[in-house]
């Protein structure tokens, strides 16, 4: 056997957060395809995760995801700089200054530019943090040798923003799950004809949106009911939900909480329409994981549903209550609409897969190691 010729490490603190399912994933995948390669996973120190592949390892990581502290930026440099990469691979665009080893970043989305809600902060401290952060993703472009972003449409807002990422960025599509195996079990609360929404309350997700599109669709089908899941102590869902009581459609939104794999599969196959209303995105998920339970689903037209879901979703205008209710409506009650996106949705499904995803990820790092030709990594299309 070979001995592995290059050390990669791989930024995986973010695994078990709610947007750690892509590290997490491409993690799985390379222990199947690559045991040439050296790996070191860096996590929390309490993350329980264990290794599969005699070339990989898991290496505590005691500094925080997200942090402004000197002292954290130091240390953690100084643990890389320990470990001696060949490179060294971040799942978020933040990293530290420090390092100037070679870089390949993963950046999601553009999100944070346009869709950070400035609450009780001051502002002289929230311009203060946008600023830091607009830069750290700058600092952190610029250092990088390859930057991975997970579809054209980010690809395109960063290159926007940041000419000179034009020839570093590599699109690398992400994947939904299978359909849950577990058997469908119904929520308490819910029951009768609705409509639904999993995931988190931020700002670019618009659920208030949503709710007044819902409240404008309740004018001809007023039996229906919202279903909103997710973590009920979550802050910008506490802060919705304080907005929506005072909405006249309030009595009619079900909020179930946390649900279980049982239970949200159930709702997926009952609901009569998952609706996904974001203003941006970086991939999009939520909308796949409904596809591949039969759900139909009635998207935002805006940011990268249109390239992610294809033919699989019926758009409408995020910004528009009207549109809202006009589009779901017909989903609702077109059988032959419905019909045809729920099986759209599985072939589209069919066109992304996490094994590929890691493959693509692997010639990145070739590239970067001066392992292939230089060039793009891929010519993926979804």
């Amino acid at each position: 056997m070979n001995t592995p010729r290059h050390h990669i490490v791989i930024d995986a603190r973010i695994r078990r957060s709610t947007t750690g399912r892509y590290i997490d994933r491409l993690v799985e995948h390379l222990q199947a395809i690559d045991h040439y390669h050296r790996y070191s996973i860096l996590l929390q120190p309490d993350d329980p995760w264990k290794p599969k592949a005699s070339n990989f390892h898991a290496i505590p990581c005691r500094y925080p995801q997200f942090s402004f502290n000197p002292l954290d930026e130091i240390g953690f440099a100084i643990q890389l700089y320990g470990l001696n990469p060949d490179l060294v691979h971040f799942a978020m665009t933040q990293h530290p200054l420090l390092y100037f080893g070679n870089i390949v970043v993963t950046s999601h989305d553009t999100t944070m530019y346009k869709y950070v809600r400035r609450g009780s902060t001051p502002m002289p401290i929230y311009k203060f943090k946008i600023a830091s952060y607009a830069f750290l993703v700058w600092f952190s472009h610029h250092k990088a040798q390859k930057i991975i972003v997970p579809t054209k449409t980010v690809e395109k807002e960063f290159a926007e923003r940041q000419p000179f990422t034009a020839k570093k960025m590599v699109v690398t599509y992400e994947s939904s799950e299978p359909a849950f195996a577990d058997k469908a079990q119904q929520p308490k609360g819910v029951s009768g004809d609705f409509i639904m929404y999993v995931g988190t309350a931020f700002p670019h997700k618009n659920l208030a949106g949503v709710i007044k599109g819902f409240e404008e669709l309740r004018k001809t089908k007023p039996n229906l009911k919202l279903v909103l899941t997710g973590k009920r102590e979550e802050k910008h869902m506490v802060e919705l939900m304080e907005w929506a009581k005072k909405r006249p459609s309030y009595e009619h939104i079900i909020r179930p909480g946390f649900v279980t794999d049982a239970e949200l599969k159930w709702l997926f196959e009952h609901c009569q329409a998952y609706v996904f209303g974001s203003f941006s995105e970086g991939f999009g998920l939520p909308p796949l994981e409904a596809m591949a339970h039969g759900a139909p689903v009635a998207s935002s037209n805006a940011s990268v549903m249109p390239e992610v879901y294809g033919d699989a979703a019926h758009y409408f205008d995020p910004h528009s209550p009207k549109d809202f209710a006009k589009k779901v409506a017909e989903v609702i009650d077109d059988k032959t609409l419905r019909k045809q996106l729920i099986a759209n949705g599985y072939n589209q499904l069919k066109k992304y897969s996490w094994r590929t995803m890691a493959e693509e990820t692997l010639t990145v790092y070739k590239d970067v190691l001066g392992e292939v030709t230089p060039g793009h990594a891929n010519d993926h299309q979804p």
